[in-house]
């Protein structure tokens, strides 16, 4: 059980430093997609389409053995390599909800701010996304469950991970019985992460309604 235990601290610390990762870049890639300069937005949505078609063994790997030959001869420790794939490929799906997001909108509130002297940037800071966010609570908490679930494929990076001390532990007991208790120790973290996402979501509503 020791082991579990270890397991589970790890996927938490591996889930909330990507979801932090995440959440910053995919803002600005997301942001980018919605930018006046045609440049710019392209390229976002160029990176969108990339990562959300391949799989995200296929970015663990990359960033495992080929950052390493690459001219950026970058090489980090497996726990590092795993945070890193995590957060750029769940960053194009936040970037997407962002872009979703900012694209309910009206596009009165940032023609407004231009109107009072406001640039594109500061427009987009100080009204349209605080707005956004409010409004994409619910599709960024499943994205970031997602995130959750997605991170025991670490273990095929030999990060210690749930996933992985849980097959160590099968494998010295020959107990098949464990992978079970560490589903419903996913299950432990995903559950309250999705009431959260839910309370977190009323509470908005609510407000939005006393207005």
């Amino acid at each position: 059980m020791d082991l579990l235990w270890q397991g589970l601290l790890e996927t938490l610390k591996l889930s909330l430093l990507s979801i932090a990762i995440s959440l910053v870049l995919g803002t600005i890639v997301g942001v980018m997609r919605v930018a006046p300069l045609a440049p710019v937005a392209v390229f976002a949505e160029g990176y969108i389409t990339f990562f959300r078609n391949i799989p995200l063994l296929i970015v663990l790997f990359f960033v495992l053995n080929g950052l390493p030959s690459s001219p950026l001869a970058i090489s980090l420790s497996f726990f590092a390599t795993a945070v890193v794939g995590l957060s750029v490929y769940t960053a194009a799906y936040v970037a997407e909800v962002v872009r979703a997001g900012l694209q309910s909108l009206s596009r009165g509130q940032l023609e407004a701010a231009r109107s009072l002297g406001m640039s594109w940037g500061v427009a987009m800071r100080f009204v349209l996304l605080p707005q956004t966010f409010a409004a994409i609570i619910p599709p960024l908490g499943s994205v970031f469950i997602a995130l959750i679930k997605n991170t025991s494929l670490a273990s095929t990076l030999a990060v210690p991970e749930l996933l992985y001390l849980s097959q160590l532990v099968e494998s010295r007991t020959f107990n098949p019985n464990i992978l079970i208790l560490t589903g419903l120790l996913y299950l432990a973290i995903t559950i309250p992460g999705s009431l959260l996402v839910n309370l977190a979501e009323s509470r908005l509503s609510l407000a939005r309604t006393q207005r």
